[in-house]
């Protein structure tokens, strides 16, 4: 593993919001009406047991890191042989690059459609991936900062949920338990898209100081989103009928058009300008895991990876047009990152479990063996 200067290192404590940033994103506009499709009402109950699971994912990356070398490239080698272990190298980039693409194009659709439908694709594309330059191109550090912002700055956006109590009706929420297993097992797998990001420790563990300890607030981020989601979700299902919620592609956009203050006629404009703070540590940080690992598997300078990776989201997004595509997009996102945290995390788990006992085997067998 590359060893890693203490100038460029981070303190524990920020992990919360790199965990938090990056699965806090464009999914929480419009997840209710996907999650509400198979088990309705009580998709509510869907969002806890992601979050458990997520949590339990959480533990097995930490396995992992904490025995291998800290370095994920390094670690697939270790574990799978040089060519194996690059193809899931090459797996862990690509999918990286299509989240940020996932993250990226969603969000201009919601500018399109909200606020400027006739603004073009590459226009938005280009201001975001230049601010996206900026930030990964000045180091980890940078790009742990603006976390840190699209975090703090934000935060306020949640008191909005406020507006809509008067026209809330909890009962909508009765009776629970009302669906069979696999209707909430459904549920669970659509909403994971939303908890996804957190795998982005795979790579940047190694830029954290003192990285065992960080682990408590990883899971203190997954707590907060999941208390987040549990909120946005309940207020979605006792303000809109499980009708309106089919229809409804941006569920908490709608919610929040209803705010009204005498100094602004659409708070929604401003609800989605403010969301441009969190989407953009979303992209930040899943380019800056890209190009780390390309760096790392490439031997080559991270600033050559970062332009043509850059290049590469920039073709995609203009590329995808049509609501379909996008559609599609999130689709396979979602299936790809599903099947990612339920097979790839704890396959690594188990074969570093398995490493770590035959170490640990062949470590007594040597010191049983008598001394010639």
């Amino acid at each position: 593993m590359q060893k890693i200067k203490e100038a460029f290192l981070v303190s524990p404590f920020l992990v919360f919001f790199l965990v938090h940033s990056e699965q806090v994103g464009v999914g929480v506009l419009g997840y209710q009406r996907v999650i509400a499709k198979y088990a309705g009402y009580d998709s509510w109950i869907s969002v806890i047991i992601a979050a458990a699971f997520v949590h339990i994912l959480i533990w097995m990356i930490y396995y992992v890191l904490d025995n291998g070398d800290g370095d994920i490239v390094t670690i697939h080698k270790s574990l799978f042989g040089r060519l194996l272990g690059n193809m899931f190298n090459l797996a862990l980039l690509l999918y990286f690059l299509l989240w940020s693409i996932t993250v990226l194009r969603t969000y201009i659709e919601v500018i399109q459609v909200w606020m400027f439908p006739t603004l073009s694709t590459w226009k938005i594309a280009v201001v975001f991936l230049l601010l996206t330059y900026y930030v990964v191109s000045s180091g980890f550090r940078t790009v742990a900062g603006i976390c840190f912002l699209g975090v703090v700055i934000p935060l306020g956006l949640i008191l909005l949920l406020v507006y809509p109590l008067e026209f809330t009706h909890f009962s909508n929420l009765l009776p629970v338990f009302d669906e069979n297993l696999k209707d909430y097992l459904s549920a669970t797998k659509n909403m994971m898209l939303s908890y996804l990001g957190f795998e982005t420790l795979l790579v940047f563990y190694p830029f954290i100081k003192n990285a065992k300890r960080s682990q408590k607030f990883a899971h203190h981020a997954n707590i907060f989103t999941f208390m987040m989601y549990l909120l946005v979700t309940l207020f979605s299902f006792a303000f809109f009928s499980q009708e309106q919620l089919a229809r409804n592609i941006w569920a908490t956009l709608s919610m929040v058009k209803i705010v009204q203050v005498s100094f602004v006629e659409r708070f929604d404009f401003v609800f989605v300008s403010m969301w441009c703070l969190v989407i953009l540590p979303n992209i930040t940080l899943a380019i800056w895991s890209s190009s780390r690992v390309a760096k790392l598997m490439l031997n080559i300078r991270q600033h050559v990876t970062l332009i043509v990776l850059l290049a590469l989201v920039l073709v995609a997004c203009i590329f995808l047009d049509t609501r379909l595509k996008i559609n599609l997009l999130n689709n396979y996102t979602n299936k790809i990152g599903f099947y990612l945290a339920v097979s790839y995390i704890p396959l690594i788990f188990i074969a570093t479990f398995f490493k770590k006992q035959l170490k640990k085997k062949r470590k007594n067998n040597e010191q049983a063996s008598p001394t010639t």
